[in-house]
């Protein structure tokens, strides 16, 4: 990829993230719990994998929520009214963020057990 490429791609990316921001008050609410998870995962444990395995399912929280975004937007932009097909989408889309949290939820849940118990 030449630099321009890369460039572009990143313009992308970062406007994707501000519009996310912008207009969707879920994907705030795991940024800000991302950003405060960060300086708890090294309390939490003096090992960098796990540490990394702490913020990348978190990470991954985000780029599902970003997905489910996108993928609700599109429904929306397709047809005003309601459609049962597009509501089994955008529920589809929910559920997929819901296991991301719950995948992310144990894995800090495992994270503090081995810490304290």
């Amino acid at each position: 990829m030449s630099k321009h490429q890369i460039s572009r791609a990143l313009t992308a990316s970062l406007a994707g993230l501000a519009s996310a921001w912008r207009t969707e008050r879920a994907f705030r609410l795991e940024a800000a719990v991302l950003a405060a998870a960060i300086p708890v995962a090294f309390l939490l444990t003096p090992d960098f994998f796990r540490r990394a395995e702490l913020i990348a399912c978190l990470l991954a929280v985000l780029a599902v929520e970003l997905l489910n975004t996108s993928i609700e937007k599109l429904c929306d932009r397709t047809t005003p009214q309601i459609d049962p097909v597009i509501k089994i989408v955008k529920d589809m889309g929910s559920a997929a963020v819901f296991c991301a949290l719950f995948m992310a939820g144990a894995i800090w849940i495992g994270a503090a057990l081995a810490r304290f118990a």
